[in-house]
């Protein structure tokens, strides 16, 4: 086990999500059960399972949450561009939460990698 919040994936993941609460407030209030509870949900779903995956006692089922946390993050990426085609979000923060989106998927995509070696590793 070990404290989600020492991870960078896990602290820009949170920022993100931090951000997504506050653009979502602009959104149009027939979204609100819509596309705002659908970015909130996928967006905080990210550190989400990256805390619940560092409270787990194994290497292959941490991996798996750091999964889903990925799965989640491609969802998030999604409802950003659709917002952005929508005219709810304006195309130069587009740009800068894709980025982010993009950053914290790579992270999540070595992190997946690493833990995974260890587990076939111990697995030897």
């Amino acid at each position: 086990m070990q404290d989600y919040k020492d991870l960078i994936v896990w602290q820009k993941s949170h920022q993100l999500t931090l951000q997504v609460y506050e653009i979502t407030k602009t959104f149009p209030r027939e979204e609100l059960y819509g596309l705002t509870n659908q970015m909130r949900r996928s967006c905080s779903s990210i550190p989400a399972n990256i805390s619940e995956g560092c409270g787990k006692f194994t290497s292959a089922d941490f991996a798996n949450y750091l999964q889903v946390a990925l799965g989640s993050s491609n969802e998030t990426e999604y409802h950003l561009l659709l917002a952005k085609d929508l005219k709810y979000l304006a195309d130069d923060k587009h740009i800068e939460l894709n980025k982010t989106i993009n950053e914290i998927k790579a992270m999540l995509i070595g992190l997946i990698k690493k833990v995974r070696t260890k587990v076939e590793v111990s697995n030897a």
